[in-house]
């Protein structure tokens, strides 16, 4: 990958290509860009994009973005689109400036938001994964070939192959590292789930307010910034319930449309704490113009990763803001027929209705229940595994509410014990 040097003093000036064919808009983009710390000096929006060989665009319009570029006084352009390492290189040789796409800003966007080990290991991987291919358009001349002795490179290798299998070597270490890290992160989750407490996994598009809404229904203080992958890290905080011992709730890492399948694959430990979730907590920005294609997105990757069967609620968030309520596409996601809970993580509206929703997922609608006189030790159970609602002590009874899942019903109330109501 090109370097960039990126000062507060003097920020990359850069110059960006998207196409409108509908896939996603320029303004993700802009988004992107400007996380990475960049100033966005001019745009084009291509009405034609018909793929080809050598850029990714055809010739005469590759000469003219980078003429616009020139004009702007940009030191890279960036493209809204996937280009190979080959067509990286010819774009480069032509401009004579860095040239990269998305997927290459989203990587470094990562590598400057990795603080914990296992994320700085993640990210690394990835980088290296994604350079590999691309070390090529490094060298101007590739036929440079460097002497060898017996034992270590073979006489007549070349700088690339040297570098390459540096880097072969380097990924291998890194996976060695990985494993222990993640090892390790297995060990705090067996010893979590000693602790009987439904997970919930928070999940959704990038910047859409999942860590704003770990804070304020857990009161915890999990660090937020309006910012693009904020959170890298799953984070877990235990949530009260009112008649329970209370519930897991993790903040995950953001999605976006076209993630690199080398930050999927680097990451694949982090998002398994979505796909381990007993409950997916599907968090969108409702005052996003474009709330109905992330929803997509988010569904696609939940595919992606093996949790698209998983149970879900859909949390449109940020209600508080003006925007919602002119906003088509929260419309269309609302014309699907799903049950969207609307909160807003700044001023906790509609939480009653969240948490509500959520223990009827997990723990399922309150009943009625009479137990014997002799049977009481099961409250304790129920209070452990399930929602204690209230209970009323007779003379040969104790009749009880309470939110308990199928299983535990089966368990605790076998014949003669059985439920007052439906």
């Amino acid at each position: 990958m090109s370097e960039l040097q990126n000062t507060q003093e003097d920020p990359v000036r850069a110059f960006l290509v998207g196409k409108d064919d509908g896939t996603y808009p320029i303004s993700e983009l802009h988004g992107l860009v400007k996380t990475l710390g960049m100033t966005i000096n001019g745009s084009i929006l291509l009405s034609r994009y018909i793929p080809t060989p050598q850029f990714g665009v055809g010739t005469g319009k590759a000469h003219e973005i980078i003429a616009l570029a020139q004009e702007a006084e940009a030191e890279c352009i960036i493209l809204d689109f996937e280009i190979s390492p080959t067509q990286q290189r010819n774009w480069e040789k032509e401009a004579n400036f860095p040239v990269f796409d998305r997927n290459e800003v989203i990587i470094r966007i990562f590598a400057q938001r990795a603080k914990t080990k296992e994320a700085v290991l993640q990210v690394h991987l990835a980088r290296l994964q994604y350079a590999m291919p691309r070390l090529a358009h490094s060298y101007g001349d590739m036929a440079r070939q460097r002497g060898g002795s017996y034992g270590s490179k073979g006489s007549g290798e070349t700088q690339l192959e040297i570098d390459r299998r540096d880097i072969k070597e380097q990924i291998a270490q890194i996976k060695d590292e990985l494993k222990k890290v993640i090892k390790e992160r297995e060990t705090m989750r067996k010893r979590r789930e000693k602790i009987p407490l439904p997970s919930c996994a928070l999940v959704g598009y990038t910047n859409a307010g999942k860590s704003s809404l770990l804070n304020s229904l857990t009161g915890s203080g999990v660090f937020v910034e309006d910012k693009l992958f904020a959170t890298l890290d799953p984070t877990t905080r235990r949530l009260s319930l009112s008649g329970s011992t209370g519930i897991l709730l993790t903040d995950t890492v953001g999605f976006i449309r076209n993630l690199p399948h080398t930050l999927i694959d680097a990451f694949k430990s982090t998002l398994e704490e979505a796909v381990r979730a007993d409950l997916l907590l599907i968090v969108l920005d409702a005052s996003d113009t474009d709330v109905f294609g992330q929803y997509e997105t988010v569904c696609t990757v939940l595919e992606e990763i093996g949790a698209s069967k998983n149970k879900r609620l859909l949390i449109l968030n940020k209600t508080d803001k003006e925007e919602c309520e002119r906003n088509f596409s929260l419309s269309r996601i609302k014309e699907t027929g799903q049950n969207a809970l609307e909160v807003s993580a700044k001023n906790s509206a509609g939480f009653d209705a969240l948490i509500e929703a959520i223990a009827d997922s997990l723990f399922g609608k309150i009943k009625e229940y009479s137990l014997k006189l002799s049977d009481t030790e099961l409250l304790n159970e129920i209070r452990k595994n399930g929602i204690l609602v209230s209970s009323e002590w007779t003379e040969d009874a104790v009749k009880i509410k309470a939110r308990i899942s199928e299983a535990l019903e089966t368990k605790l109330f076998a014949p003669p014990s059985k439920p007052l109501l439906p």
